[in-house]
């Protein structure tokens, strides 16, 4: 059996790593690295280059070199070159293919499958690009697994006879997570995760690069960021900056020639300290702190419960964010593993336990955001929690929202909003062929599926009819890297509007199903109403309708309430004409709008069919049976 590599696709580096003997090893590139930069290029003669050699002519050819296309992936971005377009995951299968053969070249044999890490934030249509960059690549995406969970494994691998909560803080190139996991007998169990797609030492470089920037046209007059070449020798200045103040004080910046004018050639040389730097970049350092805190409160944990603190990722080799951290956890992070090598060898851990290879370890790791579909009101309804182990499966019945509906579409969405409109749409899909029954009679099972790659699928089944359909997630559903992360965010940030929202669309719905009910059953029950409660019960439909519609929540509760008092009095009179002896329970028995259990036209009272308390209304779109 051939073997299977681990690797960490990283925005600006990536690196591979190898079980051998019993250990997990970095594989070198054929430059003699241990990593390999996430840089692909096109030469004018049609030649590829990827890696260093690429990222080393970036300045002569900007238009043709494309970096950190991880920040792409899940998207519909598009790179052109010479005419053709490239998709990120086209991009990143050219990282992959490099890896690919260099591992070959180390080996002496094909390698054809692998394991790839992702950040833990990644969403699902992230996770998808990156395992079909795999497939591009010529790889066999064994499993897709978070960063922090790999850095965690290289970690514990030798310290599984220990019982430990392991905080891991990731800053690499392009995103930011931070998991917390508990080691204990062998067993890996990731309690929570969060993080930012949108924040890594890309954020810091571009820092240093308009500060430069900024001071040499204040001084010049001239906007160096308007010249590709400029701004490609700016980038690779700022970043050997930042990498010389982790162990300097001061750094000078020397640009030669970088641009000139009529009065002839101009250059750049300054020094940049590091108490500048971290002003330039404090308020960076300053976005990791809070997604700390989420992780720990997720967690159900207190700072005070962790063992140890691991750091993982280049751009933590930053004194201003080891301090961030030292500060917020008051412990000092672990130096037991190699920050740009450990997600490679925990990736490569985890191949060797899926090969039999790794004995007695278990991953347990967890979906980053919570998965639902759009229900009546365009109300998210969730299935599947964020923080939830997978992989996980879990079913829910809904039913219809009109009379005669004989098909649904299913609304898959991904986020902490609690209106669907403010989540992000995965998926939608079509379950046709449903017998047509009044609303809230048929019973449509959803179920989510998400395996241990964290890539969802959703089926849905008409247990009448038996009638079922589905739909595996894919990339092409335009998720943008920024919008997925800020969803935790914007849940916080907007939580009381949404509340505000939700209880108005409940309130609503409460009074719509109430009115529709009543009216059903004062059908059903034709005669035995007599005229006076008739016209009673029409004037409190007349008055709920009259408000229904309106923003006045009090005024639609009350309604409501009038409307549901009024139906009581009236039941407690067919059921003591119909029973006298029984009647002290006829009030119970009775139709209570308000406690439907969000079921639609499903009977609450002995008029009407038994409803399933599972039942939840969903908004569908009414197509006809054709």
């Amino acid at each position: 059996m051939s073997k299977v590599i681990g690797i960490d696709l990283g925005t600006t580096n990536s690196c591979v790593a190898v079980m051998e003997g019993g250990e997990p090893v970095v594989i070198t590139n054929s430059e003699g690295a241990r990593t390999t930069p996430s840089v692909v290029s096109f030469q004018a003669n049609g030649e590829r280059l990827v890696g260093q050699v690429a990222k080393r002519q970036a300045i002569t050819n900007p238009d043709k070199t494309i970096i950190s296309i991880k920040r792409h992936m899940g998207t519909n971005h598009k790179t052109n070159i010479d005419g053709k377009d490239y998709t990120p995951q086209e991009i990143s299968a050219m990282v992959l293919q490099k890896i690919k053969a260099d591992a070959e070249a180390y080996l002496g044999e094909t390698v054809t499958q692998a394991v790839i890490t992702v950040p833990a934030y990644f969403n699902d249509s992230q996770r998808q690009a990156t395992k079909d960059a795999g497939k591009i690549a010529g790889l066999e995406v064994l499993r897709i697994i978070n960063e922090p969970t790999a850095a965690s494994l290289a970690y514990g691998m030798d310290k599984m006879d220990t019982n430990q909560k392991i905080f891991v803080y990731d800053l690499g190139g392009g995103t930011f997570d931070v998991s917390i996991l508990e080691l204990g007998d062998g067993v890996f169990e990731v309690k929570s995760t969060n993080g930012d797609t949108k924040l890594g030492g890309d954020d810091f470089d571009e820092k240093i690069m308009n500060y430069i920037a900024d001071t040499f046209k204040a001084e010049n007059g001239i906007d160096l960021r308007n010249d590709k070449m400029a701004v490609q020798r700016l980038k690779e200045a700022a970043e050997k900056a930042k990498i010389e103040l982790s162990s300097s004080m001061q750094t000078s910046i020397n640009l030669p020639f970088i641009t000139a004018d009529a009065t002839g050639p101009k250059h750049i040389d300054m020094t940049l300290t590091r108490a500048k730097f971290n002003e330039l970049t404090h308020d960076l350092v300053q976005r990791t702190i809070e997604p700390m805190k989420k992780a720990l409160q997720d967690a159900g944990l207190t700072i005070n419960d962790v063992n140890k603190v691991i750091l993982v990722g280049g751009s933590t080799r930053i004194p201003a964010v080891q301090e961030a951290v030292k500060e917020f956890t008051g412990k000092e992070p672990s130096k037991g593993v190699n920050p740009d090598e450990c997600v490679a060898v925990g990736a490569s851990i985890q191949a060797g336990v899926l090969t039999g290879d790794v004995k007695d370890v278990l991953l347990l790791d967890v979906t980053p955001l919570t998965l639902g579909i759009e229900t009546l009101g365009g109300v998210a309804t969730p299935l599947i929690e964020r923080n939830t182990t997978i992989p996980t499966k879990k079913s829910q019945v809904f039913s219809t929202a009109a009379d005669g509906q004989t098909s649904v579409e299913i609304h898959v969405v991904q986020g902490e909003r609690q209106m669907a409109a403010d989540n992000k749409t995965l998926g939608r899909f079509t379950l046709s062929g449903i017998a047509p029954a009044p609303r809230g009679v048929p019973q449509i099972e959803v179920t989510f599926d998400i395996d241990a790659n964290g890539i969802v699928n959703v089926s849905a089944k008409d247990k009448g009819t038996g009638k079922e359909a589905n739909i595996t997630i894919t990339a092409s559903t335009n998720l943008s890297d920024d919008e997925i992360d800020n969803a935790v965010k914007d849940a916080e940030k907007f939580a009381e509007e949404d509340k505000k929202r939700k209880e108005s669309i409940e309130v609503k719905n409460n009074a719509d199903q109430a009115v529709y009910q009543t009216e059903k059953t004062l059908k059903d029950l034709g005669d035995k109403v007599s005229a006076e409660d008739k016209s009673n019960i029409e004037e409190k439909i007349k008055a709920v309708n009259a408000v229904k519609d309106g923003d006045d929540l009090e005024a639609i509760k009350k309604a409501t309430e009038d409307l549901t008092q009024a139906f009581y009095a009236v039941s407690s009179k067919i059921y003591q004409a119909a029973n006298p002896q029984g009647a002290e329970g006829a009030q119970g028995a009775g139709f209570d709008p308000n406690n439907m259990g969000g079921a639609a036209g499903a009977g609450q009272n002995n008029a009407g069919p038994k409803n399933d308390d599972n039942v939840v209304d969903a908004d569908y779109k009414v197509e006809n049976d054709k």
